[in-house]
């Protein structure tokens, strides 16, 4: 079994458009268009049963019908746990959190790279504590030498100011920051997951880095549609872990985190 817990997906009609644009600011091809199908075609390749999807809002204005879109894929698809958006622009945060919850999405997605804020910024403090009472994680990108938005060293800031929260640090918590994924994150109460990581990463330091953190905190990720699953399987198993670490980190961790 395999939980995938890093998927975006986006409506048909700008699915394509959408994933190109993801393309362009990372300077890479894209695998695959972003859309449900395609996502549930490549998954279904190496075995995945479940997918964290979400997608993010870049303005206010989109949260509400990036979260009704989600909800409505997780209806559709038994595979799909959702996670919704919010933006720090977003006024009516608490009552939109708490419908999403009660509408079945189980986390937030949060990418403030795209959405152009600091994750520390506290003007995040109160939707935070929402989240948090509402035992929401967040699954945030983490990191991007280019950018001073959402560095392990912010996200350290976000977890020792909101103690209650839980979060989930994307590419092993500092795509292209790793070093600094080390000095900051590594040992702290978050999660990290493989995403976007392993094609880059040498071999050595990541196995370096689920030792000092402890495999019990990794996630399993696809960044859906950047890769393709078989891919990335391939590039976890070329870890060599021993089978306890590999279900722990393919869909046992998961399972745990998101348990009710």
């Amino acid at each position: 079994m395999i939980i995938d817990f890093h998927a975006h997906i986006y409506p048909k009609k700008i699915a394509e458009k959408a994933s190109k644009n993801i393309g362009e600011f990372y300077h890479t091809q894209m695998c695959y268009d972003g859309s449900p199908e395609k996502l549930l075609e490549s998954g279904k390749k190496i075995g995945v049963e479940k997918y964290i999807v979400h997608s993010t809002a870049t303005a206010a204005h989109q949260v509400e019908a990036i979260n009704n879109y989600i909800i409505s894929e997780v209806k559709l698809h038994e595979e799909f746990i959702g996670f919704g958006t919010i933006h720090p622009d977003y006024q009516d945060f608490e009552n939109e959190l708490n419908r999403i919850k009660n509408s079945g999405l189980r986390g937030i997605k949060l990418h403030p790279d795209f959405q152009k804020f600091q994750v520390d910024t506290p003007q995040m403090d109160d939707i935070y504590e929402v989240i948090s009472a509402l035992k929401m994680p967040i699954l945030v990108h983490a990191g991007d030498y280019r950018y001073d938005f959402s560095g392990p060293k912010r996200i350290l800031n976000v977890i020792e100011k909101h103690p209650s929260l839980i979060v989930v640090a994307a590419h092993f918590g500092g795509y292209t920051e790793w070093d600094n994924s080390m000095k900051y994150l590594v040992g702290q109460r978050v999660w990290f997951d493989t995403s976007s990581t392993l094609w880059q990463l040498p071999k050595e330091k990541a196995l370096k880095m689920i030792e000092a953190h402890g495999y019990e905190k990794f996630l399993f990720g696809s960044d859906y549609p950047m890769w393709d699953h078989q891919d990335e399987l391939k590039r976890f198993d070329s870890l060599k872990l021993n089978e306890e670490k590999r279900e722990a980190i393919l869909y046992k961790n998961a399972e745990r985190l998101l348990k009710d």
